[in-house]
């Protein structure tokens, strides 16, 4: 009996949650049976199904994000910088795509749906309204935003224009252990969700970063900048829809060369799913083989899930995206390097047909306002 519910479990996990498990799950049921559809291998496309363009390539997960929309169906077009070596070093990523002469020149193309950046972050949410008022989509590295007034604005513009403003929280979009994660989840695989504990661990390596890196006004702070990551999948995985921060700290424990800057924080939210607490610094050793030992781990009533997203220490088991699942019966350890990533797809049909299946509106704005909170109520724990 318990081989068999093994293998259950196994195949429901490495191939796809079963429909016939959607009368046991927590959450909805429609939005479950869409995540799982949406989880099945990607079509190749014989054309491109839009057109997008890039401004702003300050911070490498640009290349990422591209990669991601090109691998949805889309069609990178037209990039701009105002730096010269950044224009220079993605043009030789991207052959085919133009330089543009200008933010303009894209922002007045109506042949461009969608627009990516990963500009300085304090730039990101400014550049967002301007192509939502140019008629476009847009999409930001995180942190999408950098103050709660910024905050504002993007909400209300984004209102006006109902065009989709969305950030790539990529620890849990292109993170395929915590896709795989979600598949279970919704299977009822560890009953209802009490609590996430997210950890965010980056290495330094200071003599490669540029001065913006450390100038806090500029990236928003530690918890806003990095934690977003662990509040989206608090969110995403609690399910909820409130939320509001308990306590939060940051600190600059070994870096006084640099004034203000932040290498460690931590907080402690509630929502009205769960509760959740989240550690981020920037104290990753040069000896781990990864640039962090990112981790989640998902409490349930009747279980739990831990995943080891770049690196499983000490475990024999090679790369990332490892996923630890045990419940009343047994342990099982998930290889999950072959999980399809359903994001880009559903970023790209949104664009599309005007939905909201890869993220909705709120769930975004929600995620930058609890770390906009909590990066405000941990600056008065700094000395």
């Amino acid at each position: 009996m318990k081989n068999n519910r093994r293998d259950f479990i196994k195949n429901a996990a490495l191939n796809t949650a079963g429909l016939g498990l959607m009368s046991s799950l927590p959450f909805n049921a429609s939005a479950a049976r869409t995540l799982i559809e949406k989880s099945n291998p990607l079509k190749t496309w014989e054309s491109p199904r839009l057109k997008f363009a890039v401004i702003g390539m300050n911070h490498g997960h640009i290349y990422s994000m591209s990669e991601a929309i090109i691998r949805g169906g889309g069609e990178l077009v037209y990039y701009f910088a105002k730096e010269t070596e950044l224009n220079a070093e993605f043009g030789k990523r991207y052959p085919n795509a133009k330089q543009a002469s200008s933010e303009d020149q894209i922002l007045n193309d109506a042949s461009i749906k969608l627009i990516l950046s990963a500009g300085i972050p304090i730039d990101r949410a400014p550049l967002g309204i301007r192509v939502m008022k140019a008629g476009k989509d847009y999409m930001s590295d995180k942190p999408g935003i950098t103050s709660l007034k910024q905050l504002e604005a993007v909400r209300k513009v984004q209102k006006q224009t109902e065009q989709i403003y969305t950030i790539m929280y990529s620890e849990r979009l292109e993170n395929r252990a915590t896709v795989k994660a979600t598949e279970l989840v919704l299977s009822g695989a560890i009953g209802k969700v009490i609590q996430t504990i997210g950890l965010g661990p980056h290495r330094m390596r200071p003599e490669g970063r540029p001065e913006w890196f450390f100038d806090m006004s500029q990236v928003g702070g530690i918890i806003t900048d990095i934690a977003s990551h662990q509040f989206d999948q608090f969110l995403h995985f609690t399910q909820s829809t409130e939320a509001k921060v308990l306590a939060a700290q940051v600190r600059n424990v070994n870096h006084p060369q640099h004034t203000g800057f932040e290498d460690f924080g931590d907080t402690l939210v509630q929502g009205n799913g769960g509760t959740g607490y989240v550690r981020v610094d920037w104290f990753t050793p040069e000896g781990l083989d990864s640039w962090g030992d990112g981790r989640l781990t998902i409490l349930g009533t009747e279980g739990f899930i831990e995943i080891r997203k770049n690196i499983d220490i000490a475990s024999g088991h090679e790369g990332g995206n490892h996923l630890y699942m045990v419940d009343g019966k047994e342990t099982i350890h998930m290889d999950c390097k072959n999980v399809n990533l359903p994001f880009a797809e559903q970023m790209v049909d949104d664009v599309l047909n005007r939905t909201n299946t890869a993220m909705t509106q709120e769930h975004c704005f929600l995620t930058m306002e609890i770390a906009l909170k909590a990066q405000k109520i941990a600056l008065k724990t700094l000395k």
